[in-house]
């Protein structure tokens, strides 16, 4: 039966080769703009959300404020300073916290290696700075760690960038720079990141020096601010409101003012980022899809006139005995093969297509977004399954049409 069905469908195809052609050239466009444009979209959401994270991985970053709300006798509008003490105050307190930084920040830092002179914005941390903002150690190299800050020692750690304006090609590690007149020894180099959300500048022109050097060296009172990761990221707003209250006990200001502290929480950030892209793949994939279905109707339609002109055909076969459900088959097979065989093409063609853009080189700029397209196997078998609903469809009706002929109207038909 199936060796018969595709002798018929082969003779079809060469008897009706531009037909053919073009009816599976549009499933075969169909289905390669469903599979490049969710590919696509994928791979730049997943780079945006990457570039995002490497900024801030499910931190909080906490900020001194002004109160709005006056509080157990005192005014409104008072300034609200925080110290290092706070992150241990805040650890003690919320058993929730996984990881905390004290951060100082100071604008203006001269570097300078031999005649190679910049200026940059540092920052003095904690050592659970690296893992929180991603700032990973080129291999040789190491971030700052807890001895360095028990001993407030003379320490940096260069991004990438502010490392090849200092040294050139030569490796950083061991040397020295000096920082508004002090010498630094260089600990270790950023590894190369992409960065879609900063504050003060990108990672790759900071330098980092341990909390404890900074502040005995410049004499800060106050952090600019605290750098909290929660265990679970799913508590950030039960986390931030115990934050209030603690904080809210330690300079007197009412818990429910949200003026008093500045809290920006990377975590909801990086949610909605992911809620938005998922937008964006979920209008990408309807366009593909209607494109599908657009090309379905053009099976139907050529299904439509090749069962009019084979009238005569399927005539002289009910009349040699053919039953309706073997007419029905014969079209309804044809239109699934042409779906299935277009989208074949479709796929081999976007998996092609795919493999190319992902070798090619990701310079910055648009292609650092563009050389990274993720192929889906549920897409992809969701875009096999709806072709064969499509060649279903598309047959089902032209078939009724066949089965219902007429033997002998059929042998009159012109």
């Amino acid at each position: 039966m199936w060796k018969i069905l595709l002798g018929e469908f082969w003779n079809d195809l060469r008897t009706q080769k531009t037909r053919a052609f073009l009816t599976m050239f549009a499933i075969t466009w169909g289905a390669i703009a469903v599979v490049l444009m969710l590919a696509f979209g994928k791979g730049v959401g997943d780079t945006m959300i990457s570039g995002f994270v490497n900024a801030g991985d499910r931190i909080l970053r906490v900020y001194g404020g002004e109160t709005s709300k006056p509080f157990e006798g005192l005014s409104e509008g008072r300034r609200i300073r925080l110290r290092k003490e706070d992150k241990e105050l805040l650890l003690r307190s919320i058993p929730e916290i996984d990881m905390a930084s004290a951060n100082y920040g100071r604008w203006g830092a001269a570097l300078r290696v031999g005649r190679n002179k910049t200026n940059t914005f540092m920052e003095g941390v904690d050592p659970s700075f690296e893992l929180m903002r991603r700032m990973f150690p080129v291999e040789g190299g190491r971030f700052l760690n807890p001895l360095d800050a028990h001993q407030k020692r003379r320490v940096v750690f260069l991004g990438d960038e502010i490392a090849a304006a200092l040294f050139g090609a030569a490796d950083p590690v061991g040397r020295q720079v000096d920082i508004d007149g002090l010498p630094f020894t260089v600990v270790g180099t950023m590894q190369k990141k992409l960065q879609t959300s900063m504050n003060n500048g990108p990672d790759a022109r900071r330098a980092i020096i341990p909390a404890s050097t900074f502040e005995a060296i410049y004499g800060y009172r106050y952090v600019d601010e605290l750098i909290l990761r929660p265990r679970d990221p799913s508590r950030s707003e039960a986390l931030k409101a115990e934050v209030y209250e603690v904080l809210g006990r330690r300079y007197q200001f009412d818990p429910t003012d949200e003026r008093a502290l500045g809290v920006w929480d990377m975590i909801e950030m990086e949610k909605q980022s992911r809620r938005v892209f998922l937008g964006i793949q979920l209008f990408l994939g309807l366009v593909g899809l209607l494109t599908l279905f657009l090309a379905g109707v053009g099976v139907a339609n050529i299904m439509y006139v090749t069962v009019r002109e084979r009238t005569r055909e399927f005539g002289v076969k009910r009349a040699l005995g053919a039953r309706k459900r073997h007419i029905k088959m014969q079209v309804i097979f044809e239109a699934l093969l042409i779906s299935l065989a277009g989208g074949a093409v479709g796929m081999l063609v976007s998996v092609g297509v795919v493999t190319l853009v992902a070798g090619l080189p990701k310079s910055e700029g648009a292609m650092e977004f563009l050389t990274n397209p993720v192929l889906s196997m549920p897409i992809m078998l969701g875009t096999v399954a709806v072709l064969a609903v499509i060649g279903l469809a598309a047959g089902y009706f032209p078939a009724r049409r066949a089965a219902s002929v007429d033997p002998v109207e059929s042998l009159r038909f012109e």
